[in-house]
């Protein structure tokens, strides 16, 4: 049996040429990157040219790049370290469908007497930048939500929330670990201050990410020690990761557009597909504002760990990959108004480079089998549930 890996949204293999990019870093070049002599300067400079790999897929000046262990610890850094920078403004804005990273960042503020402010989304997942603009006020220090939600896919309006709060002496963070290589991501054009990156979304290794730091943003570090990453970030710095995640970077300006085009492409033939197999399946998110490569998809009457189970051949999630050991619904289908039978029924598609025609074709009937095989042995009553949930949210769509 040949496995087919369709959850890129919780993981990516790393590149070969990542790799080989790597390699060098934990062999011989095993020099700190602190230490004057040759083999030092050698690591160096190494993390300095990926330092404007980075840079420059996202629009920004190497030295507004930070080098931290992944996406957690970026969000973690802006999250927090916004919200305690001016002791006028400790206030946070953000939304109800969040990563944990930055949902678990904003509780903890919560619990230290910061407020904050959640602003939910409408039935396609898309939050209106007017429902954020609305939730700020003098207190507000931060707002931080997500470009592109890694659950439903859905691309959030980042450019008009900026418009809204930077005039506002707010400062904006986007999460975009799971936008970026996917689809363009631009400092600038979009208007943010700080912005999240993670790797192993990139095909670069777990364990590696970066946070952009706008020029002239103040922001205390997390950790004390010594001075790396500019003071921001102490810790000897983990050369031969950051050498991969600049080679990953790199690697994605030269191809998201063609890589965009071909899996959209695979994504929409798979969804055709499964909509011609399973009555009723409902694709969950924006139709428009999306990410390329992901669906979230309604199976009517079954739940989707199950289904999974009775799939082992294709690989993918029923949700947030955070979350993986739960079977209540996500909460992030919740706060679309998906009712709990209809939620459960959820399983997450992502496709990836690697991802072939054949693949999808061999997906679409694998999952298309093991529906209709659940559905054979599944009580009425519950079935009748799910179709009712689902005729509900489908309602609140149109």
């Amino acid at each position: 049996m040949t496995d087919i890996y369709l959850d890129h949204n919780a993981t990516t293999p790393v590149d070969p040429a990542v790799l080989d990019a790597m390699l060098p870093f934990l062999r011989e070049a095993y020099g700190n990157p602190s230490s004057a002599y040759p083999l030092g300067r050698r690591s160096r400079d190494a993390v300095e040219t990926a330092r404007a790999e980075v840079a420059a897929l996202i629009g920004a000046e190497p030295d507004e790049i930070v080098f931290v262990s992944g996406g957690t610890e970026a969000s973690n850094m802006a999250i927090r370290g916004a919200a305690v920078a001016r002791p006028d403004r400790r206030g946070v804005v953000t939304t109800s469908i969040e990563h944990p990273a930055t949902e678990e960042c904003c509780r903890l503020l919560e619990r230290a007497g910061h407020p904050v402010r959640r602003v939910a989304p409408d039935p396609d997942g898309r939050v209106a930048a007017a429902a954020v603009s609305e939730a700020i006020d003098d207190t507000t220090a931060l707002v931080t939500i997500i470009h592109a939600q890694n659950e439903i896919g859905t691309l959030q309006p980042v450019e008009a929330v900026s418009a809204a709060a930077r005039p506002r002496g707010v400062l904006v963070h986007a999460d975009a670990a799971q936008s970026l290589g996917k689809v363009a991501v631009d400092v600038d054009a979009l208007g943010v201050d700080l912005l999240t990156i993670a790797g192993h979304k990139l095909y670069a290794p777990k364990g590696i990410g970066a946070l952009y730091v706008r020029r002239g943003v103040a922001l205390p570090p997390l950790l004390a020690g010594a001075g790396q990453e500019h003071g921001r970030r102490p810790g000897t710095e983990n050369v031969a990761f950051m050498v991969g995640l600049g080679a990953a970077c790199r690697i994605a300006a030269a191809r998201q557009d063609a890589d965009a085009i071909r899996i959209g492409a695979l994504a929409g033939q798979l969804l055709v597909e499964l909509q011609r197999a399973v009555p009723d399946l409902v694709l969950v998110g924006h139709p428009d504002a999306r990410l390329p490569n992901t669906l979230n998809l309604l199976f009517p009457g079954v739940s989707g760990r199950a289904l999974l189970a009775a799939c082992p051949q294709v690989l993918a999630s029923t949700g947030s990959a955070c979350h993986a050991d739960s079977e209540e619904p996500s909460a992030v289908l919740t706060a679309l108004g998906i009712d709990r039978d209809a939620a459960l029924g959820a399983v997450r598609l992502s496709l990836g480079r690697a991802t072939t025609a054949a693949d999808v074709e061999a997906a679409a009937d694998h999952l298309a089998a093991a529906w209709r095989g659940l559905r054979t042995h599944a009580p009425a009553a519950a079935s009748d549930a799910s179709a009712a949930a689902l005729s509900r949210f489908t309602g609140a769509l149109s």
